[in-house]
């Protein structure tokens, strides 16, 4: 019997705004050679998935199609467990404890937004943690600290097993900078990875002893879970009247039978800018360049500029973040409070401060380019083989252009396709359909014309991705 990674999606990733945001979290945002951090955790784990376990993945609703796409695009296999609502680490990892087909099955809990580069050295020290798994006993895993972080919480060992991991003294909360210094000083702590080896029965008992009405309210909601393809919906009712605590508040702080095993590669929860900005190469002024970023007489500036050219002249201790929609410029010192930056965005009913410009969708993604009195202008972009649902508008009309690739349009009761540099009319109130019957990617421009351009005025009468159908709130 293999071991059967479950990669724990959830979280708001808001400490990597602008980039990362509410509607799309930073373990989606393909920050490292083009992939996203779950992209790479699916890859990472996908040979520990032996004896046909799988990959199990929990996540929430909203993000589900993310989910579904970097698990094909890892070339992973598996089910996705989608939270009705966001209740921490203990009850998602009790979700999919309940899902294991034998309470003996081995089970690795692992955060989807975690940079661990060295795969072999990681596969090695799972496995070197399956014998005190297997005995019983939780097995987390900690990473030798490289200089005295506030950032990360900290696990202090004793004394070594014959099977190599170290008892778990305590677990210590994420400290402030003296206590950090004094900690490092001291010795036997490790970095708390968040990552977590056991049998399910292991796990179950353990929330049953230290949690059990958690245990309870997932037990409730997994009675009542129906299934849509890969995707597995607990029942709601009971799942929101679930407790929300961290599985190291639940268990593992009160657990007698817990271990450590320290791992020595490079470990990163990519959890700040400056975290981000150690993934790139520095120049001889210790400035990091990520895109289209021009350093002049500065030093020690990190800048992140996928889209247009961004120059700091000047600059010392500097981190510019650069999105088509939003600019961040924050002191390296600062960037710890980038997340009280997201919560006074959001006071202020700030729309970037939760979702993108560019939105990604099941079918591909929309950018929105411009918006003005009665018109909206949009970039989109459909998947081979791919079909936004069949619709219609009360309040807008539509004109698209297609600048690349092949377009499959339904308009009324007629069907027709429209190929590079082609156009047609879309009438306020007309049922329409948009697919792409070819092998690349469709890219059109959509003009929005009308009173209401709102992404709630729609009705749908079909749709391949099993979203609400009439008078759905969210875009096709």
């Amino acid at each position: 019997m293999g071991i059967q990674p479950v990669i724990l999606c959830g979280g708001s990733g808001t400490r990597l705004w602008p980039l990362s945001r509410k509607s799309f979290p930073k373990q989606f945002v393909p920050l490292i050679d083009g992939k996203s951090l779950l992209q790479l955790t699916l890859e990472r784990v996908a040979s520990l998935a032996g004896g046909g376990s799988g990959v199990v993945c929990v996540g929430s609703d909203e993000h589900r199609f993310l989910i579904s796409e970097a698990m094909d695009a890892a070339g992973v296999r598996g089910n996705v467990i989608l939270e009705p609502a966001a209740r921490n680490t203990a009850a998602a990892m009790a979700l999919a404890a309940l899902t294991a087909t034998s309470s003996a099955q081995l089970m690795l809990f692992c955060p989807a937004d975690h940079h661990i580069p060295d795969t072999a050295a990681f596969c090695s020290m799972v496995q070197a943690g399956t014998a005190a798994a297997l005995a019983g006993g939780i097995v987390t895993f900690g990473v030798n600290p490289s200089f005295p972080s506030t950032a990360y919480g900290y696990i202090e060992r004793g004394t070594q097993s014959a099977d190599g991991s170290f008892a778990v003294v305590r677990f210590i909360e994420k400290p402030d900078q003296q206590r950090a210094q004094q900690l490092l000083l001291q010795g036997q702590v490790l970095w708390n990875a968040g990552i977590f080896l056991c049998t399910a029965a292991t796990l179950l008992g353990a929330l049953e002893l230290h949690a059990n009405d958690i245990l309870v309210q997932c037990r409730l909601a997994m009675e009542g879970a129906q299934s849509d393809s890969i995707f597995l919906r607990p029942d709601a009712v009971s799942f929101q009247a679930c407790r929300s605590e961290s599985i190291d508040y639940a268990v593992m702080e009160r657990h007698d039978k817990v271990s450590v095993l320290p791992f020595n590669g490079l470990w990163s929860d990519v959890g700040s800018w400056n975290a981000v900005a150690e993934l790139t190469a520095a120049d001889e002024n210790q400035n990091r360049i990520a895109g289209d970023g021009v350093a002049i007489g500065a030093s020690n500036t990190f800048i992140h500029a996928p889209h247009r050219p961004v120059v700091a002249l000047g600059t010392t201790d500097l981190v510019i973040i650069d999105t088509p929609d939003a600019l961040l410029v924050a002191a390296a010192g600062s960037v710890e409070q980038v997340k009280n930056v997201v919560a006074h965005l959001e006071a202020r009913k700030t729309a970037q401060a939760v979702t993108h410009r560019k939105v990604a969708r099941p079918w591909g993604w929309y950018d929105s380019i411009e918006a003005g009195d009665r018109f909206q202008v949009k970039m989109i972009s459909v998947k081979p083989g791919a079909s936004l649902s069949l619709q219609k508008h009360h309040h807008r009309a539509e004109h698209w252009v297609v600048v690349k690739g092949t377009a499959e349009v339904t308009r009324g009761s007629e069907t027709f396709l429209l190929s590079e540099n082609q156009s047609t009319f879309i009438p306020l109130g007309e049922i329409h359909r948009l697919h792409n019957p070819g092998k690349t990617a469709l890219e059109m421009i959509e003009v929005q014309s009308g009173s209401y351009l709102g992404e709630d005025d729609i009705v749908r009468f079909d749709d391949n991705y099993g979203r609400a159908a009439p008078e759905a709130r969210k875009l096709a």
